[in-house]
């Protein structure tokens, strides 16, 4: 799944409006709605503040090369 995809898809589980989850975040609702539509570019710390919102965490990892 992708972000947009992962994003509106937590939010739907919870049952939170976009109105809501920007409230929540403290981000703007266009945000949202640009995010959950892919035609966003959020910053890390805005998808974070989602993430936290949402009960989800941003995981780093290193990969492996072949």
């Amino acid at each position: 799944m992708t972000l947009p995809e992962v994003i509106k898809s937590r939010r739907k589980t919870l049952a939170i409006t976009q109105q809501d989850l920007a409230e929540m975040a403290g981000i703007g609702l266009a945000t949202i709605k640009d995010i959950e539509r892919g035609k966003g570019n959020p910053s890390l710390g805005t998808v974070s503040k989602i993430m936290e919102v949402l009960g989800m965490v941003i995981e780093y990892k290193v990969r492996q090369t072949i």
